[in-house]
């Protein structure tokens, strides 16, 4: 169990978690539907490759002439030694080493054509390293990648610096140069424990070598640290899930996700290989495993944040969901409110209060774009009014488990109840099976509901079902 210094700020009670009597094992299945995971909104099959870069770049520029406008940095480090087989990222699969070296060469290159778009004097105040894996990287690369951000950059003194790990990968020397760079946070891929699962998605990674791992990172001074699971691979069982969940909650994690396997072979090829043995759960062995880690997890004193995220109560992320701080963009929940994308390297996404940016997710495409002196931008869009309205609504929604009609018009600049009566009159059905609870001037959603608040979200997305079918993993 988790302790909770009473001596400190005092910790009321988190949105209800669901406990088994609660939940409607037929009504999640009744909702269980594909749709969007909203890290934006609109989400990225709106993006679109006929969009002027210049365009982006203008917008980009405008923003930043507010030196007060905090910023997120966002570096993709595409390269993993072997493919896993469920994965769904933009990755490059080798081990030469030196085409990471040639990698950040562009990537350097790829600052410098965006440094004239910024204001040099904003505060970062996030940054974040994800892959493929960061871990790829020699010490070396890594500490020269974080010269090449500090000499362009000026990190906010409470910046929060995170970067996600492969254990199987990971030395001491890896984790103190990231540690130097400024990250204090990382996120561990684990997915599963047990030996079978590993073998059957590629991804055999010992409990010993997690262990490992968590000592290298406490050692090198790091505050938190989080576990990602994946819960629907091959062969997981309620049994062998549940000894997942011991084994990861003995490490002592400051943060979970339990992600939803996406599976999603028309876009990952790769994964077809699991359909091979038919060993893959049906869809309610599957939801039956996520409600196992919720109350697998809640009992160990996690809080639910949303969807797949879970944190120990004195988490940033759970001081922020009580004090309605809570925000969500492409990395996730974030406490970091407000905050511009500016995000680097293949595939990866930027954001800005009117925009979104993407880099072509070819890695020969990305080095000739940028040596040629372009911007490597493949797709993007820029939002109407409208569009950042109901952005605003949905990551208040996903964010505050509640519709708050007075708040959203005073947000929005419109009268809610009146511009979105439509919106709302289609959450009958969501209320007469108990997702949403009518309140004094709104909705709170229900512990039921907060398992399938992908859903109650989708009822003000204007853009499902037009311009042609969009595929999505699972909500549940």
């Amino acid at each position: 169990m988790i302790a909770v210094d009473p001596a400190t700020e005092p910790l009321p009670p988190a949105a209800p978690a669901a406990s088994e009597t609660d939940l409607d094992f037929a009504l999640l299945q009744k909702h269980d539907r594909p749709g969007p995971r909203y890290t934006s909104y609109p989400t990225a099959p709106q993006f679109s490759t006929e969009i002027n870069p210049a365009d982006l770049l203008e917008e980009l520029a405008a923003e930043s002439r507010d030196a007060t406008r905090p910023v997120s940095l966002y570096f993709h480090l595409p390269f993993c030694e072997s493919r896993c087989w469920f994965c769904g990222c933009t990755t490059v699969i080798t081990r030469r080493t030196s085409l990471a070296d040639a990698y950040l060469d562009t990537l350097e290159r790829e600052l410098d054509l965006t440094r004239p778009h910024l204001n040099p004097d904003s505060p970062i105040t996030q940054l974040h390293f994800g892959g493929g894996s960061p871990t790829f990287l020699a010490p070396a690369a890594i500490r020269r990648l974080g010269d090449m951000i500090h000499a362009r950059h000026r990190l906010a003194p409470d910046a929060e610096a995170s970067v996600e790990i492969d254990p199987r990968r990971l030395t001491p020397a890896q984790a103190r140069a990231y540690a130097d760079l400024g990250c204090r946070r990382a996120s561990l891929g684990v997915q599963d424990t047990n030996p079978r699962v590993q073998l059957a998605i590629h991804r055999v990674q010992p409990l010993a070598q997690t262990r490992s791992a968590f000592a290298m990172l406490r050692d090198a001074g790091y505050a938190s640290i989080g576990v990602d699971l994946i819960y629907g691979l091959p062969y997981q069982t309620a049994e062998t899930f549940a000894r997942t969940l011991d084994d990861v909650i003995a490490l002592g994690p400051d943060r979970l996700a339990v992600f939803s396997y996406a599976h999603v072979p028309w876009l990952k090829p790769a994964q077809r290989i699991l359909e091979r043995d038919r060993a893959l759960p049906t869809p309610e062995a599957k939801l039956g495993l996520f409600l196992l880690a919720l109350r697998r997890l809640t009992a160990a004193g996690y809080v639910h944040i949303g969807m797949d995220h879970f944190a120990r109560p004195d988490d940033e992320l759970a001081v922020a969901q009580r004090s309605g701080r809570l925000q969500r963009n492409f990395q996730g929940y974030s406490t970091r409110a407000g905050a511009s994308i500016h995000a680097f390297g293949l595939s990866s996404i930027s954001q800005t209060a009117r925009s979104y940016r993407q880099n072509t997710r070819d890695l020969d495409a990305y080095h000739a774009a940028v040596t040629a002196g372009r911007p490597p931008i493949e797709r993007g869009l820029i939002l109407s009014d409208e569009d950042v309205r109901r952005r605003e609504i949905i990551v208040r929604l996903m964010c505050d488990r509640r519709l708050d009609f007075a708040a959203l018009s005073a947000r929005l600049g419109v009268d809610f109840a009146q511009t979105y009566a439509t919106e709302i009159a289609s959450l009958a059905d969501l209320v007469a099976d108990g997702l949403l609870a009518p309140v004094p001037g709104g909705y709170d959603v229900t512990p039921t509901g907060a398992l399938l608040i992908r859903v109650i979200a989708m009822r003000f997305d204007a853009y499902l079902g037009a311009g042609g079918p969009a595929r999505y993993s699972r909500t549940v």
